[in-house]
C-alpha cells in the first residue's frame, strides 16, 4: 500500500476510535444511555432496538447495565466453573459479572476497556460487590494487555464492530486464548449493500451500525485468524424504523432498502482455537 494511502487509513481509524471513546466516556459519566447500542435514549433510535434483556441472568447487576449490547454472548459461551474469561469492551461490567457467576469463585474474569471513565465505573461496581476474582484493565482490543495462551473463553458484546482493524482484533483474541479455548461474541453485521449515508454517519459509529462489515466478510476475518468450527448461534434482525431511515435515505432508496432485504443484523458467533 502506498505510504500516503496507508497514512490516510491510519488517520481514519484513529478518528473513528476517538469518536467511539468520546461517546462511551460521556455515557459512563452520565449513565444517561445516550448514543450507543441498544440505548433507551439513543439519539439515533429513541427506543431500544438492539439490546437483549439481561435481568433474568444470574450475576446481573443493574448498575452495570448501560444498555449498550446487542446480544447475550454468555448465553452460548459455555463458560465452566474455574474458567478464565476475558470480556472485550467491558464497559461498566455487565457481561463480566454475568460471566463471573458462571465461572464461579474458582474462576477468574477480566474486563478490558479503552475508556478510562468506563474502567472507573466498572471498578466502582466491583468495589460494592467485593469480588476478588474479577478485575478491569485499560487496554486496546487490537493490543490486549494479556499474555498469550491465557484465557479459556473470550466474550464481547457489540464492541468488535467498532474496532477499525477487525483482523487484528481477532488475531489478538486467538493469541490470548489457550489451545482448545474459544470465543463467543455478539456483534453487528450487514447483509446486502447498506447506503453510504448510514455507514458514514459518525453517530452511527457509536450506535454500532456504521462500523459493521458484511456478514460474510466478518466470518472470513475470523477464519483468517485461525479459528475453526465457526458457527453463528443466533441471528437477529435490527429493525430500523422509518424515522431513522428517512434521515439518510430518500423514498426511492428506502423502498430499495426494504425490497432487497438489505439490513443490519445482530449475530452471536463462536469459534475455537485448536
Amino acid at each position: 500500500m502506498p505510504v500516503k494511502l496507508k497514512e490516510k487509513k491510519m488517520n481514519e481509524q484513529k478518528n473513528v476510535k476517538e469518536i467511539v471513546k468520546e461517546k462511551y466516556a460521556a455515557i459512563a459519566v452520565s449513565s444517561a444511555r445516550k448514543c450507543c447500542c441498544g440505548s433507551s435514549n439513543n439519539k439515533i433510535v429513541n427506543y431500544t432496538i438492539m439490546k437483549d434483556n439481561y435481568e433474568h441472568l444470574e450475576g446481573y447487576v443493574a448498575e452495570a447495565d448501560l444498555g449498550l449490547g446487542c446480544g447475550l454472548p454468555t448465553e452460548f459461551a459455555d463458560i465452566k466453573k474455574g474458567d478464565i474469561v476475558i470480556d472485550l469492551g467491558s464497559g461498566a461490567g455487565n457481561d463480566v459479572f454475568v460471566a463471573r457467576a458462571l465461572a464461579g469463585d474458582e474462576g477468574r474474569v477480566i474486563g478490558i476497556d479503552f475508556t478510562d471513565e468506563m474502567i472507573i465505573k466498572a471498578n466502582y461496581n466491583l468495589d460494592r460487590l467485593g469480588y476478588k476474582n474479577v478485575e478491569f484493565k485499560f487496554g486496546e482490543i487490537e493490543d490486549l494487555p494479556v499474555e498469550e495462551n491465557f484465557a479459556d473463553v473470550v466474550v464481547s458484546n457489540c464492541v468488535l464492530n467498532l474496532v477499525p482493524d477487525k483482523q487484528k482484533a481477532f488475531d489478538e483474541i486467538f493469541r490470548v486464548l489457550k489451545s482448545g479455548g474459544h470465543f463467543c461474541v455478539s456483534d453487528i453485521v450487514i447483509k446486502g449493500e447498506l447506503h453510504q449515508g448510514l455507514k458514514e454517519s459518525a453517530e452511527m459509529y457509536a450506535g454500532c451500525v456504521a462500523g459493521a462489515v458484511q456478514q460474510e466478510e466478518y466470518i472470513r476475518i475470523i477464519g483468517k485468524s485461525g479459528f475453526k468450527n465457526i458457527e453463528i448461534k443466533k441471528n437477529k434482525t435490527i429493525e430500523l424504523p422509518d424515522e431513522v431511515l428517512t434521515k439518510h435515505l430518500n423514498k426511492e432508496q428506502m423502498k430499495e432498502y426494504k425490497e432487497k432485504q438489505t439490513g443490519i443484523f445482530s449475530i452471536t458467533v463462536v469459534g475455537y482455537k485448536s
